[in-house]
């Protein structure tokens, strides 16, 4: 059976960071939390993966990001790992795999993996047995009713039912979000892009 991965990271941010670039000052785009579904030709989960990841430059979240996907100061204190250890078990669960987002969601895990890397921590698995692709622009040329839409939102965009509990900016719902919104458009004719489906 072929399988792929389609994932969804949320990281820290600041009211006014999105349209700044995160350019301000001691902005980083640290990881609190990822979501990874591991899906089958016909579209059924196989797997799911959800890390809570606890940042490290700027350990306390800030109200604006509290308030976008929900995820408060004491979870992630209470159940988050280190972001080495979240990075590397993420990694290990993409192994062999096409790995999509909507949006280039890989390189802020580049960029984590890098800050990991810098402090001497050890991540266990690396980057190149995945093969990462940014599957917004397949999707919004498809479906151009989606292009100003975020990833938790797809699913309303293109009038699907409600893909799973919880809200848009929980990693792991906007999973489902995507996912639904890729087995729609292939339930309408369309073609994963060449290699995203490979053998589990």
């Amino acid at each position: 059976m072929r399988t792929f991965v389609v994932f969804d990271l949320e990281f820290t941010s600041w009211q006014g960071a999105l349209e700044q670039d995160w350019g301000a000052p001691g902005q980083l785009r640290e990881i609190v939390q990822i979501g990874a579904l591991r899906l089958r030709e016909d579209f059924s989960v196989a797997e799911e993966f959800e890390a809570l990841v606890r940042p490290v430059t700027n350990p306390g979240l800030s109200a604006y990001f509290t308030g976008l996907t929900g995820i408060d100061q004491d979870r992630v204190d209470r159940e988050g790992v280190p972001p080495a250890e979240a990075l590397g078990e993420f990694l290990g669960f993409c192994r062999g795999q096409s790995v999509l987002s909507y949006g280039n969601d890989m390189v802020v895990l580049g960029e984590n993996l890098g800050w990991a890397r810098a402090r001497g921590e050890e991540v266990k698995s690396g980057f190149l047995p995945a093969h990462f692709l940014n599957i917004r622009p397949w999707l919004n040329s498809l479906a151009p009713a989606t292009a100003t839409s975020n990833v938790g939102r797809l699913w309303q965009v293109l009038g699907l039912p409600r893909p799973a509990a919880g809200q848009e900016h929980s990693a792991l719902f906007d999973c489902h979000s995507l996912a639904a919104a890729i087995e729609h458009l292939c339930g309408t004719g369309a073609t994963l892009p060449e290699g995203c489906l490979r053998r589990a």
